[in-house]
């Protein structure tokens, strides 16, 4: 660490804002750029005094991480040499072709291609490093094949914002049509007759408001408006079922769901409205002929159930319950084909996969005995078929893809995850445990390290977290982390609450006013993990991004001598301004997550006594090192800069803080599968800093 490099200070700016009568005072509002939706689009416009503060804060990450510049190259080159560098899918059947993706060695983007159904030469129908060529940012959205086989519709956002632009190719020829169509959300969906293609337009403040029919070979500017979302609070999706006979659009925020659906073979049909929203009822839609097969929590089925109702009369006085509700087992997705339906779910914190034969209703399910896995159900391109495919993995075995027949119960192995480097996954361990949480609930643990590793507390420990809208960490395997578990680090998952790893009471347990529970949680889980002498409070790296930056935060603010070292990747600190500004692009659709602080009293006291950013105070926190993406739509670059400043002006100690902004990137960090390396490889060499392992 070096220590002669004196950190930037950003100039104090106080602007005292009112809200129900209570006032607050921000320091560093001016760090939010007033031009932020141009800046999206063009980084260069960025106000010099906020460029000046971005680039003094990068060049003492830097300066202060300079000792370990050779540790990273080596940590990096680690794990480079666990990715088989010229890789591929497992191409997926669609009529008479097999579609795949795959990567060549160097190579930083994917590349499609398409081969005759039986196999044999390929065909490139886009190449990402072709196309990132002379880019410093470059991330394909989507790439669809047109329902003939003639047309590819894919997308590209080359700053980082997500905003698309669609283009359309010649599969015989090769070439793009001469036109595209910008500001897109990433993907279309071809009618039957692959004649149009329907699409998503985002408005100036980045919502997903708008879908349009496109027809192909016309100019855009005559494309038509199908349906617009006028509440800023839902959010807008398109997308066809498995059987390909319906265009669906969802529109949605995080507790209510409302679809629509078109006829794919009548496009310029009006949409039909399947349900009306409701707030707090969720939906999602499949078919097969006539009948619609949907998941739902309609009538207190917290976990979800699967109702049947006729295509012709779609509402939910129509609907008729095919999988009842069964409390503790959450129905995560399904799909239905011709003859079957599959459907993930999760019990016991564990996943499996479920098919249902439709002629007789006869059930069976996929399942694994390893103590903590995760499995992954691809719904592929074919309707008429008698094979799903399926992916596996644990924290010590690498992914395994499988092609499983539902008639015969066979399983297929057709690929196996490849460590060029070697792995051998004997000389690891994982392990499930539950943390004791000071309610009384229990906290699932994931736990992987080196069967060497002394568990005396003497053990570093890397803690990640999430926690939010729902979204559950699998025990998956993990080739970076490796890096660190092989350097006698115990590499942790706390299962907190706030996702689903224990049902949906699970997220509930942990979003508006019990939002505390995540933060509580993650606390508990690292007590434990001590208790159990895994490891020591000095020894614990905590470890979160986006919503789980957050977390990252929090627990900072709460309990800030139970870790040695926080990394938070774009970190959603500033929650309490940003759920006042119903400007930004994801505010309004927020609100059921966090509550509304504008409209809400009690809402904005409760986000005020957690926000990070408002609870910084005069204390030792321990060494952060925070990430932020210019271009980030998401998590915008201010809330991570206004973070850092308010912490190095209020903290006591002199443990290292440090941000790094990406100035080319957004809210996913670098686009390439190598320059994101990089990255890891950067938290990766602060973790083993900050524990004296470096």
């Amino acid at each position: 660490m070096k220590q002669d490099a004196l950190p930037p200070r950003a100039e104090a700016r106080p602007v005292t804002h009112e809200t129900h009568g209570i006032s607050r005072q921000d320091d560093y509002g001016w760090l939010r750029a007033d031009n932020w939706q141009e800046v999206m689009r063009d980084p260069s416009v960025l106000d010099a005094d906020i460029r000046s503060y971005l680039e003094a804060e990068n060049a003492y990450q830097k300066a202060q991480m300079a000792p370990t510049e050779g540790l990273q190259e080596q940590l990096f080159s680690e794990m480079r040499g666990r990715i088989k560098e010229d890789d591929s899918s497992v191409p997926s059947p669609d009529g008479p072709y097999a579609y795949g993706l795959k990567y060549e060695t160097g190579g930083q983007q994917p590349i499609f291609f398409r081969t005759a159904r039986e196999g044999g030469e390929e065909t490139i129908l886009l190449h990402g490093d072709t196309e990132a060529d002379g880019k410093a940012y470059f991330k394909i959205g989507g790439a669809s094949q047109s329902t003939d086989h003639r047309l590819l519709a894919w997308a590209y956002d080359d700053k980082g914002s997500e905003y698309y632009t669609l283009k359309f190719r010649d599969i015989e020829s090769g070439k793009d049509l001469d036109y595209s169509i910008e500001d897109t959300g990433g993907g279309g969906v071809f009618s039957a007759d692959s004649r149009f293609v329907f699409y998503i337009r985002l408005d100036d403040n980045h919502r997903p408001s708008k879908l349009f029919r496109h027809e192909i070979g016309t100019d855009p500017a005559n494309d038509v408006l199908v349906h617009e979302e006028q509440d800023a609070g839902f959010f807008m999706g398109v997308g066809k079922t498995q059987s390909g006979e319906t265009i669906l659009i969802d529109i949605h925020d995080h507790e209510t769901s409302e679809v629509w659906m078109i006829p794919a073979n009548r496009p310029q049909t009006p949409p039909m409205l399947i349900a009306p929203r409701d707030t707090g009822v969720e939906y999602s839609v499949e078919d097969n002929g006539n009948t619609l097969y949907i998941l739902t929590n309609l009538g207190d089925a917290e976990d979800f159930r699967i109702v049947t109702a006729p295509k012709a009369t779609p509402g939910r006085e129509f609907w008729t319950d095919m999988v009842p509700h069964k409390p503790g087992c959450l129905v995560l997705s399904h799909c239905v084909y011709k003859t079957f339906m599959t459907r993930l779910e999760r019990e016991d914190g564990l996943p499996r996969i479920v098919i249902r034969r439709l002629a007789d209703n006869i059930e069976h399910s996929v399942a694994f005995d390893e103590e903590a896995y995760s499995l992954g159900l691809g719904g592929g391109y074919e309707f008429d078929t008698t094979t799903i495919r399926f992916t596996y993995s644990s924290m010590t075995t690498p992914s395994q893809t499988f092609d499983y027949n539902v008639e015969t119960r066979e399983r297929d192995l057709r690929k196996e995850q490849e460590v060029p480097s070697g792995h051998e996954a004997s000389d690891y361990v994982t392990r499930r445990l539950m943390a004791p949480a000071e309610d009384g609930e229990t906290v699932p643990v994931s736990l992987l390290y080196h069967k060497d590793t002394k568990l005396d507390g003497s053990a570093p420990l890397l803690l990640y977290g999430y926690g939010s809208y729902g979204i559950s960490i699998p025990a998956s395997f993990n080739t970076n982390c490796l890096s660190l578990v092989d350097r006698g680090f115990v590499y942790a998952i706390a299962h907190i609450r706030g996702g689903k790893d224990k049902g949906f009471r699970w997220y509930t347990e942990g979003r508006r006013e019990k939002k505390k529970n995540t933060f509580t949680d993650f606390v508990a889980a690292a007590d434990h993990l001590v208790a159990e002498a895994y490891t020591s409070y000095d020894r614990i790296v905590a470890q979160g991004g986006s919503a789980g930056g957050m977390l990252m935060g929090a627990v900072a603010n709460i309990a800030p001598e139970k870790f040695g070292g926080i990394i938070a990747e774009v970190p959603f600190v500033d929650v309490l301004a940003t759920m006042l500004d119903d400007t930004l692009p994801l505010t309004p659709p927020e609100w059921p997550e966090w509550g509304n602080p504008i409209t809400d009293k009690e809402a904005y006291e409760y986000i005020a006594s957690y926000s990070p950013y408002d609870n910084v105070e005069a204390k030792d926190y321990p060494a952060i090192l925070a990430v932020a993406g210019l271009t980030d739509p998401r998590v915008t670059y201010w809330e991570s800069a206004k973070w850092v400043a308010r912490l190095r002006a209020t903290k006591s100690g002199d443990d290292l803080l440090m941000l790094k902004t990406n100035m080319e990137a957004g809210h996913g960090g670098a686009s390439g599968r190598f320059d994101r390396l990089k990255e890891v490889a950067l938290n990766q060499a602060f973790a083993l800093m900050v524990t004296g392992k470096a």
